[in-house]
C-alpha cells in the first residue's frame, strides 16, 4: 500500500533520528570532561626579548618563550583537535586589560601521542606584542598564559587557560637585542 518513496522515506528519517541520537549521547559523554582533564602545563617563560622598539607610531615587542606542555590529558575519543594559543596580558591605564596573542598551534587526534607532548625552548612569537597606542608596552609587567580550544567531533567547544603563568617586565626605553 505504500510506495517505494515512503517506505524510502521512513527509513531515511529513522536512520537520521538515530543518527541524531547518537550525536546527543556523544556530547553528553563529553561534559565535565574539559574541565577536569586540563593539559599539564609545567614551564611557559619569557627566554628572549628580541626587541621593543617604536614601529609606526606604535610600540612593538618581539619575543621568544619556553614552553613544556603534556596536552595527551586533554584528549579523548571525542576530542578531534585542541588549538592552543599562548597570550600575553598587561594593563593600561587607557585599558584596564589587554590581551594580544603571540603563538598559536592546532594540535590534531590524529597526530599521535608524541605530538601532543611540548618541550620547547626559544619559540619565536608568531605575531609581535604591539600597543595600539603608542608608548604603552614601556616598563609594562606583561603575563603570559597558555589558552587552549578543545574542538571536539560533536556537541559544544570548551575554551579554558592554564593556571600556571609567568610573569615579566618590558624595559623602560627601547631595546634591540644584538645577535
Amino acid at each position: 500500500m505504500h510506495t517505494v518513496w515512503v517506505r524510502l522515506n521512513a527509513v531515511t528519517f529513522y536512520a537520521l533520528s538515530v543518527l541524531l541520537g547518537l550525536s546527543v549521547l556523544a556530547a553528553i559523554s563529553k561534559i565535565g570532561h574539559s574541565s577536569r582533564n586540563a593539559p599539564v602545563v609545567t614551564k611557559l617563560e619569557l627566554n628572549t626579548l628580541r626587541s621593543l622598539k617604536a614601529h609606526g607610531g606604535v610600540d612593538r615587542a618581539l619575543l621568544s618563550f619556553d614552553l613544556h606542555a603534556d596536552l595527551r590529558p586533554a584528549f579523548h575519543w571525542n576530542i578531534k583537535q585542541i588549538f592552543l594559543t599562548v597570550v600575553a596580558t598587561y594593563e593600561t591605564k587607557r585599558n584596564p586589560v589587554n590581551q594580544v596573542v603571540l603563538w598559536d598551534k592546532i594540535v590534531e587526534a590524529v597526530d599521535g601521542p608524541d605530538k601532543m607532548v611540548f618541550k620547547e625552548d626559544n619559540i619565536y612569537c608568531k605575531y609581535a606584542l604591539i600597543d595600539q597606542r603608542g608608548g604603552g608596552l614601556r616598563g609594562k609587567e606583561v603575563t603570559l598564559s597558555l589558552v587552549w580550544d578543545h574542538m571536539p567531533l560533536t556537541g559544544l567547544l570548551h575554551m579554558d587557560k592554564s593556571v600556571y603563568n609567568s610573569t615579566f617586565t618590558l624595559p623602560d626605553s627601547y631595546a634591540v637585542k644584538r645577535q
